[in-house]
């Protein structure tokens, strides 16, 4: 389902990239995290730079540097206590 145009696909973005990056694991390539988010999502994550390409058959997608700092930074804005 397509995200919808009445809904602010910046925030979207943010908060689904601090949820995405709660599974993140550190491996010898980079940071990775589990693919669990709806497609066009990930496409924005894509599209912004903060992960790589998830098309393909692996089941994480890698956490670009940038995207990994910003992560934390939407962690602590949207559920830092």
């Amino acid at each position: 389902m397509p995200i919808p145009e009445d809904l602010d696909q910046d925030k979207i973005a943010e908060a689904a990239l601090a949820i995405l990056s709660l599974s993140r694991m550190t491996e010898p390539y980079g940071t990775r995290a589990w693919k669990g988010i709806d497609w066009d999502v990930m496409n924005l994550l894509f599209e912004k730079g903060w992960i790589s390409d998830p098309v393909g058959k692996q089941k994480s997608v890698g956490i670009t540097d940038e995207g990994i700092k910003l992560a934390d930074q939407f962690l602590e804005k949207y559920f830092g206590n």
